[in-house]
């Protein structure tokens, strides 16, 4: 299946446009397991959904993830959960056991051994995988996606739910969901903007020069459907 691609002028109109799909998604269907992103998208997308949707959509039936996460504590400026909680979470009606953090105080190795089995617990599984409604992703310039780097393409086929990654130039230890997990969901959604994305990311749609080098292009899931809300700084060379 073609993914769709959705072009916005900027930053802050991927995030209001990706809101807007958010609540219709989520408005047409029952309970729903999400794994979030971090980055400045996503940032802007919280507080769009913070100020905006608090009333319009049903927060107690949303149980949230997070697809990758760095190994700081959570109230640390770099932690994608205290991002989240900081800008959405504690804006919304959700109930504390909706939310499902990343302890990235933790010794990594043994995160990522817990996270995989805290998901099994709680997502639906097929094949031995867990199968979430629903994955928001980024891309680095790097071509790099949750926290699974160039580097590192392994990642892509572990057999593991959850794989501990080193960023490749700070050598800060991450948790990240692998490549099957991701590519086995119902949806996956990709969140791209600025111009330093954008060779990358027509290699990537085009198929074309390097394109394999980078995860984001192993991002195929099998049954599931790919969404990429881009503005026009990334998609300029589409």
């Amino acid at each position: 299946m073609q993914p769709e691609i959705h072009i916005c002028c900027d930053n802050e109109a991927v995030a209001a446009a990706f809101a807007d799909w958010f609540a219709e998604w989520a408005g047409g269907k029952g309970k729903v397991t999400v794994a979030l992103s971090g980055g400045s998208t996503p940032k802007a997308l919280f507080r769009i959904l913070a100020e905006q949707y608090e009333d319009k959509i049903d927060w107690k039936k949303i149980r949230f993830f997070w697809g990758d996460e760095r190994c700081v504590l959570p109230n640390d400026q770099e932690s994608n959960y205290g991002m989240t909680q900081d800008l959405l979470l504690r804006h919304i009606d959700i109930p504390l056991a909706n939310i499902h953090r990343i302890k990235g105080e933790d010794n990594p190795k043994q995160e990522a051994e817990r996270y995989g089995e805290l998901i099994r617990e709680h997502v639906k599984m097929e094949d031995g995988y867990p199968v979430f409604d629903l994955i928001i992703l980024g891309m680095g310039s790097d071509g790099h996606t949750a926290s699974i780097f160039p580097h590192e393409k392994e990642l892509l086929m572990a057999e593991s739910i959850c794989a501990v990654a080193t960023h490749p130039e700070t050598g800060q230890k991450r948790i990240t969901l692998t490549g099957p997990v991701i590519n086995r969901a119902q949806q996956v959604v990709f969140l791209v903007t600025g111009a330093s994305k954008t060779d990358k990311l027509r290699q990537i749609i085009r198929e074309e020069g390097d394109w394999l080098s980078y995860p984001a292009a192993h991002i195929r899931p099998l049954s599931g459907k790919l969404d990429w809300f881009l503005d026009e700084a990334a998609a300029a060379e589409l």
